[in-house]
């Protein structure tokens, strides 16, 4: 099913796997939903039941009504962008499966985090009465025949094209190199640290979780590319991207720009995953959220997305 609708990553089967047996936050319980039509599966989706359901404090901004009580929840925080694998007229049945498993937990809310505005999901759910509120952007773009690195460049404005090359140009000098490793061979316990320092800096404490971090990433197997970029052998920034059929999704990152020389260890690893992207063949880059300065000066677009919650 989630082949067939051209679902993300985060439907895959390793991804749910090794978020069940490594939750990256506190998950009380999991469930998930399979409607089926004659035998045949004709929508799926997991959900995830929480009490602090909001690491990123965007939630409950947006719902500060629900703030403190169990919710739950489809996707995953790790997941910013939800699907309902499924054909639109089971929606409903769906929707009303998932309120009566909520109200077993005790949950007092039920809902969908990160849907992306205007998508068949967000659309649905619409037409079903239940009105989306603005949680924050995902940033994309798209690299349809781009074929190479310097072919991606020559589609951005002259300044962020000379930015990129001055800075690669200052990294090279300041005896940094990037490179894309095997999950197997990468230094998960330094990544690990480098995500789980950079996400304190932005308050996001404990969005990583040292214990279940590396073996989450190690679970995700070929699903999982691992660029790290490291000045005299020191680990200075590292992406853990991840691909699916269509896209190549830097899905989290760590930087640490106490570096000796004029550089942004960021620059570097960003024109690295472009490489990456490409090279693999995918024609979408999900860039993840946040940073919005950046990803908007080098190519990238919005892609708002709401949370569609409502009270059992």
């Amino acid at each position: 099913m989630v082949h067939r609708t051209g679902a993300p990553v985060f439907y895959r089967h390793a991804y749910l796997s090794a978020y069940e047996h490594a939750p990256l936050t506190d998950v009380e319980s999991f469930a998930y939903f399979v409607a089926r039509d004659g035998g045949r599966a004709v929508a799926v989706t997991p959900a995830y039941l929480q009490t602090v359901a909001d690491p990123l404090r965007r939630l409950h901004e947006t719902y500060p009504e629900a703030h403190g009580e169990r919710a739950l929840l489809s996707h995953a925080w790790h997941c910013y962008d939800a699907h309902v694998p499924a054909t639109a007229r089971v929606l409903p049945r769906l929707l009303e499966s998932m309120t009566r498993t909520a109200s077993i937990f005790g949950a007092r809310w039920c809902g969908f985090v990160n849907v992306q505005r205007g998508n068949a999901l967000s659309r649905d759910l619409r037409a079903n009465g239940f009105p989306a509120r603005h949680l924050t952007d995902r940033w994309t773009v798209d690299l349809a025949g781009v074929s190479s690195y310097e072919h991606y460049l020559a589609r951005l404005g002259q300044r962020a094209r000379a930015n990129l090359r001055r800075n690669e140009r200052r990294a090279q000098d300041a005896g940094v190199t990037a490179e894309a490793v095997d999950v197997g061979h990468a230094a998960l316990g330094e990544i690990t640290a480098l995500c789980d320092k950079t996400a304190n800096r932005f308050d996001n404490n404990d969005f990583y979780r040292d214990s279940a971090f590396a073996a989450f990433v190690t679970a995700l197997g070929d699903l999982v590319h691992v660029v790290e970029v490291r000045q005299r052998g020191r680990l200075v920034a590292a992406g853990i991207c991840l691909s699916d059929s269509t896209r190549f999704h830097t899905w989290t990152c760590g930087v640490d720009y106490a570096v000796d020389g004029n550089f942004s260890p960021y620059g570097v690893l960003f024109a690295e995953s472009v490489r990456l992207a490409i090279s693999l063949g995918k024609p979408t880059l999900e860039d993840g959220r946040s940073n919005a300065g950046f990803k908007r000066r080098h190519g990238l677009s919005p892609r708002h997305l709401d949370a569609v919650l409502f009270r059992i």
